[in-house]
């Protein structure tokens, strides 16, 4: 299905990407391949996020690529980036059905009528969403509205993109909401829970954290939660008045010695995430029979049991490698399973441009 992205620099399909995942803390990026019906996993790198306020200027964007394709060691210059939760916007709306085209330029000079917002100067693009068995059995004339998916962020946030992209030598093969990227993985990962079944996709972020819930393969609700994986390092450093590093290595392989800290922000998070739940639950009428979890914190087996306490369903990780072709360096493939819960939005985002 691969969801849509904001920007697409070519409508041609590549047989490699560099996909980069950008991050607030760490920037993850992956070089991948197609070929045929196969997705080649060849290399992967993290490394830390540069400090800016609000959006990366291009000129940090720039240095910040050619350190990571320097990093990566690889010759893909064709590049598929992700936004942040504060840079793009996604919506379900209902609106006349129309050629794709046309719902971008309505969207673009009409955006209040739609999305109860006046989004000026914004670029849009539109994911016709599947017609329920209910919708489909009403005559042609009853159904004038087509479902659909909008993603959009700032004209000038993607030219700014663009333009980091290009001065690093490279090309901007996609742009897209950050979020997008674990339904795109999910969906090739664990094809069957993704067609049949109802489940939530949380990704635990730096600073803030996402849920998608997918019914039979649709995504039908999104939100961001403010807390994140940050939040949970630094209540072990007031705990323990220990660096940020130990309270990382706390965090993922002895999270138990600090437990009472580590609640205080699991118990708020989870609530908030097991609200979306409630509220899809509650207008579908229908249950969401399981969590699945990725971001660098849910290598904790006390943060998944933690969540899975508050969610009040299965919760579990789930790899985002798992479907791929594996021709990495031998460091590397035998790192990639430890490393394997912090690539799924940048394995999206090359499955969206591939």
């Amino acid at each position: 299905m691969a969801l849509p992205g904001i920007f697409s620099g070519s409508k041609k399909k590549r047989d490699q990407i560099l996909a980069i995942d950008l991050g607030t803390r760490t920037t993850k990026a992956v070089v991948m391949q197609r070929r045929g019906d196969v997705y080649v996993l060849s290399r992967y790198v993290l490394l830390d996020a540069p400090i800016f306020d609000k959006a990366m200027p291009p000129e940090l964007l720039t240095e910040h690529l050619k350190a990571v394709s320097q990093a990566i060691e690889s010759k893909a210059r064709v590049v598929s980036l992700t936004t942040n939760v504060n840079d793009a916007i996604m919506r379900h709306i209902d609106i006349p059905r129309m050629p794709l085209d046309d719902m971008r330029l309505i969207l673009k000079h009409n955006s209040r009528a739609y999305l109860q917002q006046d989004l000026q100067n914004y670029v849009f693009d539109c994911h016709l969403l599947p017609e329920s068995a209910g919708d489909a059995s009403k005559p042609t004339s009853a159904v004038q509205k087509q479902k659909v998916l909008i993603v959009g962020s700032k004209s000038q946030f993607v030219s700014e993109m663009v333009e980091g992209v290009k001065s690093a030598g490279m090309v901007a093969g996609h742009i897209l909401p950050g979020m997008i990227g674990p339904v795109n993985a999910f969906e090739l990962s664990e094809p069957q829970a993704f067609s049949n079944e109802v489940v939530a996709l949380i990704d635990i972020g730096f600073k803030s954290s996402t849920i998608c819930i997918l019914q039979h393969g649709e995504l039908v609700l999104s939100r961001v939660v403010n807390m994140g994986g940050d939040r949970l390092t630094s209540a072990i450093i007031d705990s323990m008045e220990i660096s940020y590093a130990e309270a990382e290595g706390i965090k993922v392989g002895m999270a138990g010695e600090v437990q009472g800290a580590l609640e205080s922000i699991l118990t708020p998070l989870g609530r908030e995430l097991r609200a979306s739940i409630d509220f899809f639950e509650h207008q579908a009428d229908r249950a969401v029979s399981c969590a699945y979890l990725t971001g660098g914190s849910t290598r904790s087996e006390f943060v998944v049991q933690g969540l899975q306490q508050e969610l009040m369903i299965e919760a579990k990780t789930w790899n985002p490698t798992s479907a791929l072709k594996l021709e990495l360096p031998p460091q590397q493939a035998g790192e990639i399973e430890q490393v394997a819960p912090q690539l799924a939005v940048a394995i999206g985002a090359g499955i969206a441009a591939l």
